[in-house]
């Protein structure tokens, strides 16, 4: 995907996206994320009149005089978008790719953040990290995450993280490498990379096809310290295949190929079947684990998956 292209691709995903969150994803996002609503700025002396519950007793033992804590508002959320950039994510046997559909998911997620003045943070990952975005607020910031998903290994220049971003930018050059092309997915370093940055909770929505191994746990430790939503991508082909004689598949991540026989009815069915039961105890895992996961197909709408994830939410915390 040329320059071009790209920037082409972009101004369709905001017009489209920014659309559905005007009319759709309105209030949606803020009744699900909401802020702490105060939280602990610093300790100061006491004055008459503070309220006596608000002393900090250890810091008025240690220094023999009364002091209060102090405590701000803070309804500011940070989002965090971690987007698989594996070679299984070009993928797509209908109009989009698993790529643009992880590009329009990004653009939903960060503009509504957006609309509700959260800082919106990106990471790109495969089998390692290969771009950190820092969070930060403003709608042309939520572009720039839009277009650094799309162009992600395509011919655009080497300049992916402009000098604003400063120290970020030198300290986290060592994460940043070109993508080869059967790299694959893991989910487990994406997470270790995540805690390393995010000192503060974040919400982080991972968008992946989750083609990777033993990453529950993963997602479980970082789900302790952040609100952590899985995002599964698929292609209608990965489920189930049309009878059209003998094809060579080969695996996008490993390479591997090989002669299947689609015109068997039995393999057909085996493949679907087996496609099936990976994504339904996927899911079944991560809910079981407390990580919430939502399943979008790349052929359908982005914006259904996602508000029935926000109502589902919604509900839950009414309870």
């Amino acid at each position: 995907m040329l320059a071009r292209e790209i920037l082409q691709r972009v101004r369709e995903i905001q017009v489209r996206t920014g659309r559905q969150v005007a009319d759709v994803l309105a209030g949606e996002y803020v009744s699900v994320f909401k802020g702490r609503g105060v939280e602990f700025d610093e300790v100061r002396p006491y004055i008459p009149g503070d309220d006596v519950r608000t002393i900090d007793w250890n810091v008025t033992a240690r220094t023999g005089a009364p002091y209060v804590k102090r405590y701000v508002e803070e309804r500011q959320l940070t989002l965090m978008l971690m987007a698989d950039v594996s070679s299984s994510q070009d993928f797509g046997s209908s109009q989009r790719s698993k790529r643009e559909v992880t590009a329009e998911l990004c653009a939903l997620l960060a503009f509504s953040a957006t609309r509700n003045d959260d800082k919106v943070g990106l990471t790109l990952f495969h089998g390692g990290i290969e771009q950190y975005i820092p969070p930060r607020k403003g709608q042309k910031h939520a572009l720039r995450v839009v277009r650094e998903v799309l162009a992600h290994g395509a011919e655009a220049p080497e300049a992916q993280v402009p000098d604003s971003t400063g120290s970020w930018s030198r300290r986290f050059a060592s994460w940043r490498r070109p993508r080869g092309p059967r790299e694959s997915t893991d989910i487990g370093k994406a997470m270790e990379f995540l805690l390393s940055v995010s000192a503060r909770r974040s919400i982080c929505f991972v968008v992946s096809d989750f083609l990777d191994e033993d990453f529950e746990r993963a997602l479980v430790t970082a789900n302790q310290k952040h609100d952590v939503i899985a995002v599964l991508v698929t292609d209608p082909r990965e489920l189930s295949l049309p009878s059209v004689g003998l094809v060579t598949l080969r695996d996008a991540e490993s390479g591997a190929a090989r002669v299947y026989d689609t015109a068997s009815a039995a393999f057909r069915n085996s493949m679907a079947a087996e496609s099936e039961a990976r994504v339904r105890n996927l899911e079944h895992r991560l809910r079981a684990s407390g990580v919430d996961f939502i399943h979008i197909d790349a052929a359908g709408s982005v914006v259904e998956p996602l508000v029935r994830f926000f109502k589902m939410r919604e509900r839950r915390s009414r309870r």
